[in-house]
């Protein structure tokens, strides 16, 4: 019987699968097989990954030492599903995780493991603070983005997004990101005069929820000043302080949190995408014990805890954390990287700006058709990026932080190379 090609097989996924889906739209191949940075499609194309499962796959595809920790658990007959259980594992990854990374950086938390998701996580965070305090409404940021579901999008801000929840998304006010209005307005300052004037409308919040790199917003990079004031304006409103660390926590932006490099010491932070390491589904708080006021089963999930998955972030912690090797690594490899893409945008003009931080980089195209023809040419050409912004006008950048400098260099190669074919398409249009 002859083999069924590749193409039947996407047209065969399209009749099935619901119009909701993207990636598969944007990078329209059938992937097999996948290690490190290279993903390989059943027709034998070597593709270069600069998506890395939107950022859940820090260590790279199918991480071998990984792997062997996933499979001799999986040999042992160890309990993968427990609910919250108490488990070998369980208490592996916690004891690990708070001698590896919180003790050394003078964090003192409380786990909390929520459902699988990065939303649910955050619905998890929302809840708590509300909670807490007694108050409803959370202050978000202009660009923020934090999960689909109600909770998580009432605090995001794309109307594409927000629109396509069918209902009123309430309970949530949003204040100018860093810079949304431009250098010379201290935007931490605007959000100080609303939350004091008793006469601005704005409720007193439970919690101020934010991320240090805006990742679905645009890459937008907030400075170590901004968000050092945003904490104190939320101790000085006695509203907890949480940060968002689903994409740009587990050593994405250089150091395992991304507020470490301005001493912020969140009441909660939310972590998810690869904290297990290996794309496995788990997401947890760390809570300030003043503020665990949860009572038993108060916010529950079938999947708390993924056995599997804790085991898989307890060995990438283990072997990646235990010293600054790693995170110097990735800081100067996104040196690098974020040097490439400055002399590729200069030695175009003025249209491009880049921006970022550790391993996480923008290229903002200021026009959306010249990113949208610059991603599908370099996946045509062998490179997978995403689209980023409010109107997907910047090329995001988040290859593994494993990823080998020979690899790195191809896959920015096929992005100068694919921006260059987009600017000639563009003019010719």
């Amino acid at each position: 019987m002859a083999a069924i090609s590749g193409s039947r097989k996407m047209q065969a996924l399209d009749a099935l699968e619901s119009n909701v889906r993207t990636y598969s739209r944007s990078f329209p191949a059938m992937f097999s097989r996948a290690r490190g940075s290279i993903m390989l499609t059943e027709d034998g194309r070597n593709v270069v990954d600069f998506l890395s499962g939107a950022g859940t796959l820090n260590y790279g595809h199918n991480n071998h030492r990984l792997k062997a920790a996933i499979a001799d658990y999986l040999a042992s007959d160890a309990v993968v599903h427990g609910l919250d259980m108490a488990t070998p594992a369980k208490l592996k990854f916690m004891e690990t995780f708070n001698s590896i990374i919180l003790a050394k950086r003078n964090l003192e938390y409380r786990f909390q493991f929520t459902g699988p998701t990065g939303a649910n996580a955050i619905e998890a965070a929302i809840k708590l603070a509300r909670k807490v305090t007694g108050r409803q409404n959370i202050i978000s940021f202009t660009n923020g983005y934090h999960g689909m579901s109600l909770g998580a999008m009432a605090a995001s801000g794309n109307r594409f997004y927000r629109t396509a929840s069918g209902v009123g998304l309430s309970g949530t006010t949003f204040m100018p990101y860093d810079g949304y209005l431009g250098p010379d307005v201290d935007t931490a300052d605007f959000l100080q005069k609303v939350l004091m004037d008793e006469s601005s409308g704005i409720d007193c919040p439970a919690a101020i929820l934010v991320e240090t790199v805006q990742g679905e917003g645009g890459i937008n990079v907030a400075s170590k000043e901004w968000l050092q004031s945003i904490q104190a304006k939320a101790k000085c409103a006695d509203a907890l302080f949480i940060v968002d660390d689903v994409q740009m926590g587990c050593g994405r932006t250089g150091e395992f949190f991304s507020f470490e490099f301005a001493d912020l010491s969140p009441d909660i932070v939310v972590l998810s995408k690869s904290l297990s390491g290996y794309g496995l589904p788990l997401s947890m708080l760390l809570i300030k014990e003043e503020f665990d006021a949860w009572q038993p089963g108060e916010h529950t999930g079938t999947f708390r805890g993924n056995n599997l998955a804790l085991v898989s972030a307890t060995a990438a912690i283990d072997l990646y954390w235990r010293d600054e090797t790693f995170s110097q690594e990735v800081r100067r490899t996104g040196e690098a990287m974020r040097g490439r893409l400055e002399a590729i945008a200069a030695k175009r003009g003025n249209s491009f700006a880049v921006r970022g931080r550790g391993m996480a980089v923008g290229f903002d195209c200021q026009m959306p058709e010249i990113a949208a023809a610059t991603a599908r040419n370099a996946f045509e050409k062998g490179l997978i990026v995403e689209r980023c912004g409010p109107v997907d006008q910047v090329v995001k950048f988040l290859p593994a932080l494993t990823i080998d400098c020979e690899t790195l260099n191809q896959g920015l190669e096929i992005f100068e190379q694919a921006l260059d074919q987009a600017l000639k398409q563009t003019r010719s249009s």
